[in-house]
C-alpha cells in the first residue's frame, strides 16, 4: 500500500504483486472514476444558521448546487459524476462502491490508485481513514486492508504475495516518507 498525502487533496496508490500458476489476469478498468462525497453541515455551520446549498442525489450520479445569493431566475447548477454519495452516506458503500474494486484489480497484480481531494475541511481524512471504531465508520485505507489480508488468508498455498506499505506526505513540494525509521520524531 502506497499512501502519498497532499495539503489540498490526499492520493493513495496501493500496489500487491500476487503470482498464481496457470492463471491469466482479467485486464482491470483502467478508466478514472470521479466520484463526489457531500459532507453534513458541521455543528458550527449549523449553529451559525448556514443551510446545505449542495444536493447529491445517488440514483442519477448528480450533484446539484445553489447559490443562495442568485437571483431567483438563476436555475441550480447541475453536474454529473461516475457517482455521487449523500451527506447521510455510509462509509461501507463508499469502499464498496469505490475502492473494492480498485483491491480485487491490485489483488490480480495491476496498480491502483484511489485520489482524495479537496479543500481543508471536506472530509478527506475521514473519508479515507474514518475512525477506527465502531467498524462501520472505518474509511476506505482499513477497508481495503481488511479486504487484502482477508483474500491472503483465503489463497491457495502456491499463490505468493508481496504487499509493500508507504506512507508519503507531499507538503511545500517536498516529499516526506513518514515510515522511515531514521526520522524518528520527524
Amino acid at each position: 500500500l502506497t499512501k502519498i498525502k497532499t495539503v489540498e487533496g490526499r492520493f493513495y496508490n496501493w500496489t500487491v504483486i500476487r503470482t498464481r500458476q496457470g492463471r491469466q489476469f482479467n485486464m482491470p478498468d483502467e478508466s478514472v472514476k470521479v466520484v463526489v462525497r457531500v459532507r453534513p453541515l458541521s455543528r458550527k455551520e449549523q449553529q451559525d444558521g448556514h443551510l446545505a446549498t449542495t444536493v447529491a442525489d445517488e440514483d442519477q450520479g448528480t450533484i446539484t448546487c445553489n447559490n443562495p445569493k442568485s437571483d431567483i431566475a438563476d436555475p441550480p447548477k447541475v453536474f454529473t459524476f461516475d457517482a455521487v454519495f449523500a451527506s447521510g452516506c455510509n462509509q461501507k458503500s463508499i469502499y464498496d462502491k469505490c475502492g473494492a474494486t480498485v483491491v480485487e484489480a491490485v489483488l490480480d497484480g495491476y496498480n491502483g490508485t484511489v485520489f482524495a481531494y479537496g479543500q481543508t475541511g471536506a472530509g478527506k481524512t475521514f473519508t479515507m481513514e474514518g475512525l477506527s471504531e465502531p467498524p462501520e465508520l472505518r474509511g476506505i485505507i482499513p477497508n481495503a486492508f481488511q479486504h487484502i489480508f482477508d483474500k491472503v488468508a483465503l489463497a491457495a498455498e502456491q499463490q505468493h504475495f508481496l504487499v509493500r506499505a508507504s506512507y508519503l506526505e507531499i507538503y511545500n513540494e517536498e516529499i516526506r516518507d513518514l515510515l522511515y525509521l531514521s526520522r524518528v520524531g520527524y
